[in-house]
C-alpha cells in the first residue's frame, strides 16, 4: 500500500476532519534581518487543523518548524500572513494556547504538584478548581504518587510527564508540542508516547508536534506535515490509516509493529531527503 498523500507543495493543507478548522494558518511567511541580510524563515505556510486533530510537522533542521510552532503560540509575529485560533487573529500568547517546549524547566524548589499549578497561578486561575485538575492529570500521568516530591527525584521520562500536566492544567483549547521528548533515551520515548497520546487525546485538544523523528511522528498522530528546506514551505502532508489494526486508534507503541509503518516510514524518509547534504 501506499501512503496517503494529500498535498503537494503550493498549495492549503486542509484539515482532514469534517468540523470546522480550530488552527487556521493562513499563507504565513516569515523574514528575519541580521547584518548579513535577510533571511526567509516560511514562504506562504497555509494549513488548516481541526478540534480534536493531532498533527506532526517535520523537516529537515532550520526548515522553520519550531518558528511556526512560535507564531502559532503567538510568540512571533508573521512577516506576512496570520493564524486564527475558532477565526480570531492570534497576536499575541493565549490561555487557549498551551505550549510545551523542549526542556522541562521544572522548578527544583517547588513540589510536583506546585510545578503543575505554576501557569494557573500565573493566569490567576481559580486555585481550588486548578489544584483538583492538577492532582487528576498528573495521577492520569502516572506521577500521583509523586506529587510531594521534588524535581531532583524524578527521572526524564517522568519530568517530561509533570510538564505535560503543567501545560494541559489550565485547560488550553490547543497544545504545541516542540520536540518534547528530544532529551529522552530511546526506551524512555517510546513508553512515554503511549501515556502522552493517552492523555492528550482523552482531553479532545487539537494539538500540534513539531519533531525530527519520523518514527514518533507516524505512531503518534493522525497527519504529518512535511516542510521543505527553507524557507520552510508545506511540501506535502500524510494522512497516518492503520487499516490492519482493525478501527480505531493503535498507540503508538502498536502503530510501530503494524505493516503500514514502515510503509510510511519509507515514503517520508524519501520525502525529506535527510540522507542527502546540502
Amino acid at each position: 500500500m501506499s501512503t496517503a498523500q494529500l498535498h503537494s507543495e503550493g498549495g492549503r493543507a486542509p484539515s482532514i476532519h469534517a468540523a470546522r478548522a480550530c488552527i487556521e494558518i493562513d499563507n504565513v511567511s516569515l523574514r528575519y534581518f541580521t547584518k548579513q541580510g535577510e533571511t526567509q524563515a516560511l514562504a506562504g505556510i497555509s494549513l488548516d487543523i481541526a478540534a480534536g486533530e493531532f498533527v506532526s510537522i517535520i523537516g529537515q533542521s532550520g526548515c522553520g518548524k519550531s518558528t511556526l510552532l512560535s507564531i502559532i503560540a503567538g510568540i512571533l509575529s508573521p512577516s506576512d500572513g496570520c493564524v486564527r485560533i475558532d477565526s480570531k487573529p492570534v497576536t499575541k500568547p493565549s490561555p487557549r494556547i498551551g505550549y510545551m517546549l523542549q526542556q522541562d524547566y521544572l522548578y527544583e524548589w517547588r513540589t510536583i504538584l506546585d510545578n503543575a499549578l505554576l501557569g494557573a497561578q500565573i493566569q490567576k486561575r481559580d486555585m481550588k478548581e486548578a489544584r483538583e485538575r492538577a492532582m487528576h492529570l498528573l495521577e492520569k500521568c502516572g506521577m500521583g504518587d509523586f506529587i510531594n516530591h521534588y524535581p531532583r527525584a524524578l527521572s526524564g521520562g517522568m519530568r517530561q510527564r509533570v510538564a505535560l500536566a503543567r501545560t494541559l492544567v489550565t485547560n488550553p483549547d490547543v497544545v504545541l508540542l516542540d520536540e518534547p521528548f528530544s532529551a529522552l533515551d530511546s526506551q524512555t520515548r517510546l513508553a512515554i508516547a503511549d501515556e502522552v497520546v493517552d492523555v492528550l487525546r482523552s482531553e479532545g485538544k487539537s494539538v500540534v508536534l513539531v519533531t525530527h523523528d519520523i518514527g514518533e511522528a507516524i505512531a503518534m498522530t493522525d497527519r504529518v506535515i512535511v516542510l521543505s528546506r527553507r524557507p520552510g514551505r508545506i511540501k506535502s502532508q500524510h494522512l497516518m490509516r492503520f487499516p490492519s489494526f482493525g478501527g480505531g486508534h493503535p498507540t503508538p507503541f502498536e502503530a510501530r509493529s503494524l505493516p503500514e509503518f514502515n510503509t510510511y516510514f519509507a515514503t517520508l524518509w524519501d520525502e525529506l531527503d535527510v540522507h542527502v547534504e546540502g
